[in-house]
């Protein structure tokens, strides 16, 4: 027994700790509850966090038991910036952003080392002429993902017939590689262009897709892509069976050099959803390797309908994530977003082109409706009263070939009112399983939940995240993975805003 005792006692103490573990931030009076924030991730040890209010701009720097070393403030900046975006490498980072003067709008990239600090000068990546005051921006950055290409681009819509795309391409070090204007056709009044993708070669891809005149709905799609070099854009129509789209989503397979193209799907105009459509396009040999199409079954439908009826099970469903694997298979993600109040109910039919979480709308430049800051939406002082709803995320699985392997469902019910920050998951992928981190009310409280999902599609409902401090609350959708077990999450402490390390 005492032999016995030693072994255990030696194996306690040499065995790999993986237990999960939180670190808190200490509230700072500087960060009201109204502060925009960007995580911008770990880079050389520190966690670096992007902070605006009142057109003040700082860079906190963590270390990695979130205690703030020192908030550096981004003097460079003019006095007012239209936005900022970020991209993390491991020993530095770029934060991009844009600023007005008199009539000509700047489009900056500045490069920020692991204590917060401007590396060089800031750098002029294009340069546009305005007669008004852009208060939206005008430029978008996407990246492939090796973080080897950026690309920067911009679309004006001022001839509806023929929309203009300008896109310029950068090396990992900021150096120009190409830039092209294309005129994109627009026949038809309903068309729109979906979001952006670059691949690791530095090709961009898009969509142009087509609204019926009596809905919201798609009825006809044509896949896009400039390749790196080339002087006009490919076009490519899909085939769409007769069946009307919602939200287009695009994703780059670089591993199989592919592009994914999903969508929830209606059999009628302005009917309930009806399925998951998918296409796969082979870059290499330049056509559709699979198109194909996924009925919900009864049996799905009522693991996923929540409080909605069999039939309208899917209506509030969103496409969140596409998630590709080595093998030329994908994962797709989807949850169930809505609110109700006294304005009205707010659902996938008032959204200007189908999902909140990231509007096509987004990268016109002149467009009422283009990105600000929304991280998340309060409504205290509309003097309305609003609901925001959160549940089901449905799971969908398939082979290479399009074709669906399995199904499921991660059940949560979740609602908060006047907000949306504390509702939603956020995923975590760590190799083995991926991760759905999110919010379950308990006896008037909070309280951050885990359900995994394995490679087969079996469910793991775990409880309540153990060492939890009281008084936090988690923002769960708004984190971000910073390592192969480790969030960072905001999360709010008497009204102030704080951040917390999450290791699973």
């Amino acid at each position: 027994m005492k032999n016995w005792f030693i072994c255990l006692l030696l194996l306690s103490l040499f065995a790999p700790a993986n237990a999960q573990r939180v670190y808190y931030s200490e509230p700072d009076k500087n960060d009201a509850r109204n502060t925009n924030f960007e995580i911008i991730g770990k880079i050389d040890g520190n966690i670096l966090i992007y902070k605006s209010l009142r057109e003040q701009y700082a860079i906190s720097v963590y270390d990695m038991e979130m205690k703030e070393k020192e908030r550096v403030k981004l003097n460079f900046l003019p006095e007012r910036i239209i936005n900022a975006d970020f991209i993390a490498y491991p020993s530095f980072s770029y934060m991009f952003y844009q600023y007005q003067r008199r009539n000509i709008v700047y489009s900056m990239a500045a490069k920020i080392n692991a204590v917060g600090k401007i590396m060089g000068e800031p750098i002029v990546m294009d340069t546009t002429s305005v007669n008004f005051w852009a208060s939206n921006k005008m430029y978008n950055v996407v990246f492939s993902e090796d973080k080897q290409q950026i690309v920067l681009f911009k679309i004006s819509t001022r001839n509806e017939k023929v929309h203009v795309v300008t896109t310029a391409l950068f090396n990992k070090d900021m150096e120009l590689q190409e830039k092209r204007t294309l005129g994109v056709p627009m026949p038809d009044r309903n068309d729109y262009l979906t979001e952006f993708a670059v691949d690791n070669e530095g090709n961009v891809v898009f969509a142009r897709a087509i609204r019926s005149p009596q809905s919201e709905n798609i009825h006809k799609l044509y896949l896009l892509v400039k390749k790196r070099g080339a002087d006009k854009l490919v076009e490519n129509e899909l085939n769409l069976n007769g069946i009307f789209l919602d939200d287009i989503k695009v994703k780059v397979d670089n591993y199989n050099k592919k592009y994914l193209l999903s969508s929830l799907y209606t059999k009628t105009r302005s009917g309930n959803i009806d399925g998951i459509y998918t296409a796969i396009w082979d870059a290499t040999a330049s056509n559709f390797k699979a198109v194909a199409m996924l009925a919900f079954n009864d049996g799905l439908r009522n693991d996923a309908k929540g409080e909605n009826s069999m039939r309208t099970a899917f209506n509030n469903f969103f496409i969140n994530n596409i998630i590709v694997r080595k093998d030329g298979g994908f994962l797709i993600t989807s949850e169930s977003f809505y609110s109700t109040g006294r304005a009205g109910a707010f659902n996938r039919m008032d959204y200007l082109y189908g999902s909140p979480f990231m509007r096509a709308s987004d990268y016109y430049m002149f467009s009422p409706y283009s990105f600000s800051y929304p991280w998340w939406r309060w409504n205290n002082g509309l003097n309305q009263s609003v609901r925001y709803y959160a549940q089901n995320v449905a799971v969908f699985s398939f082979d290479s070939s399009a074709r669906n392997a399995w199904t499921n469902v991660v059940n949560k019910t979740q609602y908060d009112d006047e907000t949306d920050a504390f509702i939603g998951y956020q995923m975590v992928n760590t190799g083995d399983q991926l991760h759905f981190l999110f919010n379950q009310q308990e006896k008037r409280l909070q309280l951050l939940s885990s359900q995994s999902i394995s490679p087969s599609g079996e469910i793991n409902r775990s409880p309540t995240l153990r060492n939890l401090d009281k008084g936090y609350d988690f923002m769960p959708r708004y984190g971000k993975q910073v390592g192969s077990r480790q969030i960072i999450f905001p999360c709010l402490y008497r009204n102030y805003l704080c951040f917390a390390r999450l290791d699973l």
